[in-house]
Order: C-alpha cells, then structure tokens, then sequence
C-alpha cells in the first residue's frame, strides 16, 4: 500500500490524532462526544513521498436542547427592564414526537397586526357605505 495517502485527523487543538487511515476512506464522526460550540476538525495527509496537507474544517456542534430567545438579539445594545420569552427544548427520541416544548411560542408580527387592522377598517367602510346607499 505505499502507492496510498495516509490521513490523521484531529479535533480542535488536540496533539493526538482521533483516527488514523489510508485514503481513501469513509468516516463517521461522533459529535455526541463533543461539548455543544465551536470546534475544528484538522485533516493532515501525508502522500506516499512524504509531502504533507492540512485541511482545517470550522464547525459548530449543537447536540444538546436548542434554546430560542424572544425579546433581546445577539448584540443588542438595551436599558431598562426587558421582558423576554426563552424556550429550550431537545431533540428527544427519535422515533416518538412529543408536541409540549417542541415548539417555540412566539409573540404576533406587527404586519399582521397590521393586515387585520386594514381589513376590518375595509370591512366597516363597506358596512357603512352599504347600508347609506339602501333606499328606505
């Protein structure tokens, strides 16, 4: 097998290598070992005449509940007293569904607000004109 490149991959900043293969090469790699954030996986191949490559791979593991928050955004700059609405829910068994917490309630956009205000503002107008065109 000396006509083969050899790979050694790496997560983060480890000095060990996490697996070790010959090209080419199918591998699964388990997140769930991984504490949810920022990590990078460092691919370094080496071909049969010694010359070596590395790739580096940013990624971002998210295995644990994912939390939502409704009334403060990345960044923001705020005073005073801020009502927010935080959920965090998991992804659970797979093969059942549960509907309690699945889902992030979130408050009413103000363009639908808007829509419903114009409609039943048009409603009226309607009713009103209708009704004085009616001869008695």
């Amino acid at each position: 097998m000396k006509n083969k490149s050899s790979i050694l991959l790496f997560i983060d900043e480890e000095t060990t290598p996490i697996a070790s293969f010959m090209t080419p090469v199918k591998f699964e790699l388990d997140t769930t070992r991984l504490v949810d954030g920022k990590h990078t996986l460092k691919i370094v191949s080496k071909d049969p005449n010694g010359k070596e490559g590395v790739r580096i791979v940013p990624f971002e593991v998210r295995n644990g509940p994912a939390i939502s928050i409704e009334g403060l955004r990345e960044n923001a700059v705020v005073d005073g007293v801020l009502p927010l609405m935080i959920n965090a829910y998991g992804k659970g068994n797979s093969s059942e569904f549960y509907i309690e917490g699945s889902e992030t309630p979130q408050s009413i956009p103000a363009w639908v607000w808007i829509i419903l205000i114009g409609f039943f503002g048009w409603a009226l107008y309607y009713l009103i004109t209708y009704y004085d065109i009616v001869p008695n």
